[in-house]
């Protein structure tokens, strides 16, 4: 990488703060439609206007309306058919932060809100693990929610589970992992807390699934927090890329008598990642995560790699009603940022987890409250690989290199000196 290029990159190591336990398990998922109310009643719009006053988590200019950048000698202009209420562009690695709009403003999330569920409960159940499901698992699940198809009684491995999260967006996948997990009011406290020590201020998680809640927001800075952790584990990584895959049936006797459970396919929903009649696939995307509902619209984050640059791209409720819009917008602003990347100068950062500092050679270290409570270091995440349902031949591999592990008063984060994906690869194959 030229010294210019390096020069005009802040160092800000961002220390993935997931919690891990002693197995990782698999994870996320991606969104589809949820239309209507958790409490059964409507709720408002937002305003049409943010609040004159937002966080500054990242840099004062990220809390100011409208659009920030810093527009100098070789930097293009922003596209100008972009028409969503708040969007960022960053880049994965150094934390910068290239463009924003509105990076603050606190809107419901829609299911992009799976990314934070997945980064909070992926580390607590091995992939392997199975699950018959009870009927409670499945209660409480919002009316018109996404669902990828699980059936009481039904034995599933968490990763035919995490499959269900992050292809379909299934909530029923959700309310299983969060009944595993000691149950959904448990869970979406699990998602809060960990939101905060991501400092994620803008995020009240009210349901673990990003169904429409009353007072349920987040940002897309937050968005881009929590997809930025997430992707530090390897299994997130693989199920975000994961294209298709075969999920379980239902258990049925055939004509003999015999005991038979089929699969059927289910498809992200992510459209930069499978592609749809009006979009194809975008080059070098790598998921995150899709949402879409009555009260927020749709909602996007994405990260992709161009020339070994990775770049994160959130985006939230496009006010332009067409097909596809919000991935059409996610595009233009990936466009601008490979273009703008390493010529403009940021206008804010993604901030560290708590507990974490900067050293001065831009390495990440623990902070000095917590480095006396530092365990055992742990090997760096290998590249994600495809598990076991994969992605029909098309997956995709971020590695992570350098990493070490420290215990921070009884949580685990993963701090990496150079975060986080200095080879993420997008494999194709020929589809029909």
């Amino acid at each position: 990488m030229p010294a210019s290029h390096k020069a005009a990159r802040r160092r800000l190591p961002v220390a993935s703060a997931a919690l891990l336990s002693l197995s990782l398990s698999a994870s996320l998922s991606l969104s589809l439609t949820a239309p209507a109310y958790a409490d059964g009643s409507p709720k408002a719009t937002p305003s049409d206007a943010p609040p004159a006053k937002m966080s500054s988590v990242g840099g004062s200019r990220l809390g100011e309306s409208g659009t920030q950048v810093n527009l100098g000698d070789g930097v293009p202009v922003l596209p100008k058919d972009v028409t969503a209420r708040s969007w960022i562009v960053a880049d994965a690695e150094s934390g910068d932060v290239l463009a924003s709009h509105n990076a603050h403003w606190r809107l419901p999330p829609a299911s992009t809100l799976k990314m934070l569920f997945a980064d909070t409960v992926l580390p607590k159940f091995p992939k392997t693990e199975k699950h018959e499901v009870a009927s409670s698992d499945l209660a409480g699940i919002g009316a018109g929610s996404s669902l990828v198809g699980i059936k009481e009684g039904e034995t599933y491995t968490v990763h035919d589970l995490w499959l269900g999260v992050f292809l379909r967006s299934g909530n029923d996948a959700v309310h299983v992992l969060s009944a595993m997990n000691g149950g959904v009011d448990k869970t979406v406290a699990d998602m809060q807390a960990h939101a905060d020590e991501l400092r994620a201020t803008d995020t009240q998680v009210v349901s673990p699934d990003g169904y429409d809640a009353k007072n349920q927001v987040s940002s897309a800075y937050d968005l881009t927090l929590f997809a930025r952790s997430g992707l530090q584990k390897a299994d997130f990584r693989e199920y975000c890329s994961t294209v298709t895959a075969k999920f379980p049936g239902e258990t049925k006797k055939n004509k003999k008598g015999r005991t038979t459970r089929g699969t059927y396919e289910i498809q992200n929903t992510n459209r930069l990642l499978a592609g749809d009649s009006d979009i194809t696939p975008y080059q070098g995307i790598a998921g995150v995560k899709n949402g879409n509902t009555t009260n927020a619209g749709a909602t996007f984050t994405g990260v992709a790699e161009r020339d070994g640059r990775v770049l994160l791209v959130t985006v939230m409720n496009p006010s332009k009603d067409e097909h596809n819009e919000v991935y059409k917008e996610t595009t233009r602003l990936f466009d601008w940022g490979f273009k703008a990347a390493g010529k403009a100068e940021p206008v804010g950062e993604l901030v560290a987890p708590k507990g974490v500092q900067t050293g001065t050679d831009g390495s990440a270290r623990p902070s000095a409250s917590a480095s006396g409570a530092a365990g055992k270091s742990a090997s760096p995440v290998a590249a994600a690989s495809a598990g076991k349902g994969g992605s029909d031949g098309i997956g995709t591999a971020l590695a992570i290199v350098g990493g070490l592990v420290v215990v921070i008063a009884g949580a685990v984060f993963l701090v990496n000196r150079r975060w986080p994906l200095p080879d993420l690869v997008r494999r194709r194959t020929t589809r029909p």
